[in-house]
């Protein structure tokens, strides 16, 4: 077996964590490729590393001083350092970094997870193998899948022991180009199916996914399996433990991705694959978002319905807008979109609109808040969407819009963005509990 283990910013906070991820890795000998964030908060009041070296491009790029931040960073790589007795010399890594800020604000903001890996790899004992070296971007900012594939094949064989710097590829040229925020986790994901890997580890602050958030719900359940497909749909709900695109890579090919607790990995975490044998869970989990809005239209009575929908996507294309949700009745429609992605060009919007003659009404309804209720197993159950839509009513929580496919993996209800927290606990009260 051959496993890909990847520890989060939390999970390198301090020389105590690396004592912990030294643990770890030689509890198990098939964990032989690690992927490391950056230095993340050792303490509430804490600052993460990667938000230093945001705030510190931003000095760079107005001209203001940046020492203090500067400062900041290099106590704690060199305090990690110390005390673990390791012999890196971060002053020729500081210095060079300096020397190259000219490189732009993803050069610098890497170095945070670059800086960490190799600390890392030397307490380790692992070979460091530069992210820039594996994970080959185009130029128009997406990875390119096949090349990056190949070069990861012909560098990790499987049988040595290597460490990899998470959160950035580069450019044919050479140049670095980094993942949106928490994309420590696509780079595990890449490696694990670039190297065929049995198993992708996910280390965290958390033990895995819960059923609902602990932010909402008191002491809720922790989820022991779960599929891709359903993950995808509670990650983009906001039940952000993993980022939703470290999926894709390992999804394809069914390499399993378990979610662990750093400080606790005995817990067992959340196993996430393409298939389950649990089939006693009819509810997966619950989740919410708030921030969505509704263009209700309304077409003249004799117009083709399927004419009218085709415009006001193609209006919404124009915009770039991305649709959620499209609920339909005989003469009108909804379409459920981000609040922020139309709040600089709504009148726009509603104006192309207009010009066709066949909508007759339009109407915007804000602050919506959507509620998923997913399960695979929910297929198998007849009546969950009565007992959701009960346990609303009951508590006095008006449903504006409802959303379900034939695959019946999830249930989605519109409500006010003020009720979202009320919806989840009633829900998770009256199906869970």
């Amino acid at each position: 077996m051959l496993v890909v283990a990847k520890f989060g910013g939390s999970s390198v906070a301090s020389s105590a964590c690396f004592k912990q991820i030294k643990n770890i890795v030689e509890s198990d000998e098939c964990r032989k490729i690690v992927v490391t964030s950056a230095i993340g908060k050792a303490n509430p009041d804490d600052n993460k590393v990667t938000d230093l070296l945001y705030l510190m491009y931003a000095h760079v790029k107005y001209k203001v001083n940046y020492d203090n931040i500067l400062s900041i960073v290099k106590s704690k790589y060199f305090t990690i350092k110390e005390e673990l007795g390791l012999k890196l010399d971060l002053n020729k890594e500081f210095d060079n970094i300096v020397a190259n800020l000219k490189l732009g604000e993803d050069y610098l903001v890497s170095r945070g997870e670059y800086l960490t890996a190799l600390l890392l790899a030397e307490y380790l004992g692992y070979e460091f193998i530069d992210a820039k070296d594996l994970i080959v971007f185009d130029y128009n900012g997406k990875v390119n899948l096949e090349k990056t594939y190949k070069i990861i094949a012909s560098r990790i064989d499987g049988q040595k022991k290597v460490l990899v710097p998470g959160f950035y590829g580069a450019y044919p040229n050479g140049d670095i180009k980094l993942f949106s925020r928490g994309g420590s986790d696509i780079t595990g994901s890449i490696l694990a199916r670039g190297v065929n890997a049995s198993k992708y580890e996910n280390f965290t602050d958390v033990p895995g996914f819960y059923v609902a958030s602990p932010k909402i719900v008191d002491n809720p359940k922790l989820i022991k399996e779960i599929t891709y497909n359903e993950l995808r749909e509670l990650s983009y709900m906001g039940a952000s433990v993993i980022h939703e695109e470290a999926v894709f890579p390992i999804q394809d090919v069914n390499i399993p991705l378990q979610i662990l607790a750093t400080h606790s990995p005995e817990l067992g975490g959340t196993m996430i694959s393409s298939k389950c044998s649990d089939k006693e869970n009819i509810i997966t989990g619950i989740a919410g978002k708030k921030g969505f809005a509704a263009i209700n239209i309304v077409k003249s009575k004799a117009s083709d319905k399927l004419n009218i929908i085709s415009y006001a996507l193609n209006v919404l294309k124009e915009h770039n807008v991305p649709v959620e949700s499209i609920p339909t009745s005989i003469d009108s429609f909804s379409i459920v979109v981000e609040e922020e992605k139309v709040s600089n060009n709504l009148y726009d919007i509603i104006a192309m609109l207009k010009e066709n003659p066949e909508i007759e009404d339009i109407k915007i309804d804000n602050e919506i808040a959507l509620v998923a209720v997913v399960g695979r197993n929910m297929v198998y159950k007849p009546g969950i969407s009565a007992k959701i839509f009960s346990i609303l009513g009951k508590n006095d929580i008006n449903v504006k819009l409802i959303s379900q496919n034939t695959s019946e993996i999830n249930i989605i209800v519109g409500i006010k963005n003020s009720d979202l927290n009320k919806a989840i606990n009633a829900i998770y009260e009256g199906l869970i509990k």
